[in-house]
């Protein structure tokens, strides 16, 4: 098997040579750079430079010359020996030897994602050591991985979202062969592999599109990070969606990965009469008509229309969307936390989850106190739970902590039981944090490494202390000190996993009954998951108690969850308990009485 994507740019491997194509439609003069050897490139029109070469091979450096001056790396560059402002290298994707012939990708109904960072997932922080930890997450009953970003980024340690070329897998962890590997490796044992990619921003450092390029980019649209895509340009807009377009199908042909999670598309503006979102989904379709490829959305609009099924319900467009309102439900019963995004849940968390997780979205178009009350949200009833990727925390929910604190730090044992049985057991598509499986004492800090523009670790250090001084434990300055330093490579040590402490106690309880309740979902619930979503419903028989029913052509699947106040007593419930809290007893009648912070799943096979 041998797996090359061709793209209009970079640098690509032919029979005649090595052909170079930058688009540079702002540059007076460009010349390619190889190997020490300049080679003036003439615009063939509408800002297009081509050029190939002969005898070229693969390992060769290369970059342009930009009007006489400064040399950039290849924006399409495929690997970065040196980091975002060294010369890129021709890298030939055909010559690696792939044994997955035979992996046909798996439903996304049975997804279990494992969610990690390269850098901090194992001590060695590379593809090759996450390699070794594989089995284990299989045998967990992980069914995928997702990959933080992997683009290119300043330095040798980020979270991913500062990345500035996308096509070049960072090399702080390995070479593009090496993530090759990890992915064929992970085919091996049954496992796809996500990767998180970023349309929305560049990084804030080693970006040089500006110097070539500058239609790149647009003041109409302004995003957090500055001057937004130019998406929707009358005279460059198509080259900017086919670079991200060809991005997206380069993960997926060269990489062989199973899927992408696009990283806050709410921040990818674009007045054009198909939104970008909406191209991208249909050439990646089109592409790959009879291949299982999940594409997964991060969107704090909470818009249903990307997630709509056919007839046979099959995505028309996007897999599932990140669902953030079932994780702030479950945050907030479990740790009282109401400030910031949190206050539009507070007044009533129960409901919030209850709603969220038997019809996918809390809000559907009501007013969000957040949004200044403005609406949020659409109708989301009719989606089936694999619309819906579900979590009590990811990388942002931990990181963006000032202290980065995981749930189990701040939740009792008890109650972050129900809630892991209440995430694993439902039938939308869960998520696991790295090191979640076992309760990780570990942190997970922010981090960069900007070095050596220490003007932007500056920035960087002085902005973090700035967000978290309207919280009470950050307010002074000497407290706002506390707060670990991000660009400090010792803040990145902090956060990378220990796996040895899956073997002790108490971690090694957890590791057990994440486990044990994997392995019951993939018993008891996938299977009704196979089968044609009907609906779901919920009640709240007390503000302080849930009943979910989800129902399938095979069957229903009921989770009552109690999150305080007095013992609720349920009825005999028709079906069979596939699970319940240990403090479940059972009363009169068959009825079964469920103290506070205990729950059941209930299962009805048709």
């Amino acid at each position: 098997m041998r797996r090359a994507h061709s793209m209009p740019f970079g640098a690509e491997i032919g029979p005649e040579g090595v052909r170079f194509a930058l688009w540079a439609p702002t540059a007076e003069r460009v010349a390619l750079v190889l190997d020490g050897t300049e080679h003036p490139l003439d615009d063939q029109g509408e800002g297009w430079r081509r050029l190939t070469v002969p005898g070229v091979r693969a390992g060769a450096r290369y970059g342009y010359r930009i009007d006489g001056e400064l040399v950039v790396p290849d924006p399409a560059s495929r690997f970065q020996p040196e980091d975002v402002s060294g010369l890129s290298e021709v890298i030939d994707p055909a010559g690696f030897p792939w044994t997955d012939e035979g992996w046909a990708g798996r439903p996304f109904e049975e997804a279990v994602i494992y969610e990690c960072h390269v850098g901090t997932a194992t001590p060695e922080g590379t593809y090759a050591a996450l390699g070794q930890r594989l089995e284990a997450l299989r045998n967990l009953g992980v069914t995928a991985i997702e990959l933080l970003p992997l683009a290119d980024f300043k330095g040798t340690r980020n979270w991913g979202y500062d990345g500035v070329l996308p096509y070049a897998p960072d090399s702080a962890y390995g070479t593009p062969d090496d993530l090759r590997r990890l992915v064929d490796r992970a085919h091996g044992l049954g496992l796809m592999v996500f990767i998180d990619v970023v349309y929305n921003h560049f990084g804030p450092a080693g970006n040089y599109l500006h110097a070539y390029a500058k239609t790149f980019f647009t003041e109409r649209h302004q995003t957090p990070w500055g001057a937004g895509i130019n998406f929707d340009g009358k005279t460059s807009g198509q080259v900017v969606r086919d670079y991200f377009v060809h991005n997206a199908l380069y993960w997926l042909e060269e990489f062989h990965v199973d899927g992408l999670r696009f990283d806050a598309v709410h921040a990818i503006l674009d007045d054009s009469d198909k939104h970008f979102l909406a191209e991208l989904a249909e050439r990646i379709r089109g592409a790959y008509p009879h291949r299982p490829v999940h594409l997964m959305l991060e969107n704090e609009a909470n818009q249903a229309r990307w997630l709509e099924r056919d007839e046979a319900g099959t995505p028309r467009l996007h897999s599932a969307q990140w669902a953030d309102d079932t994780h702030h439900g479950w945050h907030i019963l479990l740790t009282g936390e109401d400030s910031g995004y949190y206050e539009s849940f507070s007044d009533k968390p129960a409901a919030h989850l209850a709603r969220s997780l038997a019809e996918g979205f809390a809000y559907q178009g009501e007013p969000f106190k957040t949004l200044d009350n403005h609406p949020r949200g659409e109708a989301s009833g009719h989606l089936p739970p694999s619309a819906f990727v579900t979590f009590l925390q990811n990388h942002d929910q931990v990181g963006n902590r000032a202290l980065g604190e995981r749930l189990s730090h701040l939740a009792d044992p008890d109650r972050l039981a129900l809630a892991r049985a209440g995430l694993l057991l439902s039938p939308q598509i869960p998520m696991l944090w790295m090191g979640e499986e076992w309760s990780a004492s570990t942190p997970f800090l922010f981090f960069v490494d900007f070095a050596p523009d220490e003007e932007l670790n500056k920035a960087v250090r002085d902005g973090r202390r700035r967000e978290f001084k309207s919280f009470a434990a950050f307010a002074d300055e000497e407290k706002a000190k506390t707060i670990p330093d991000p660009t400090a490579e010792e803040t990145f040590r902090r956060s990378t996993l220990d796996w040895a402490e899956r073997e002790r106690s108490p971690h090694r309880e957890v590791l057990a009954d994440t486990t044990a309740l994997l392995h019951l979902r993939q018993r008891e619930v996938v299977p009704l998951t196979m089968t044609a979503w009907q609906g779901g419903t919920y009640a709240l028989p007390r503000p302080d108690v849930i009943d979910v029913t989800w129902s399938f052509a095979g069957g229903t699947l009921r989770f009552v969850g109690v999150f305080g106040g007095e013992a609720y007593t349920l009825p005999r419930p028709p079906g069979r308990v596939i699970w319940r809290s240990p403090a479940v007893t059972e009363g009169e009648n068959g009825s079964l009485v469920l103290p506070a912070w205990s729950g059941l799943f209930v299962k009805e096979v048709r």
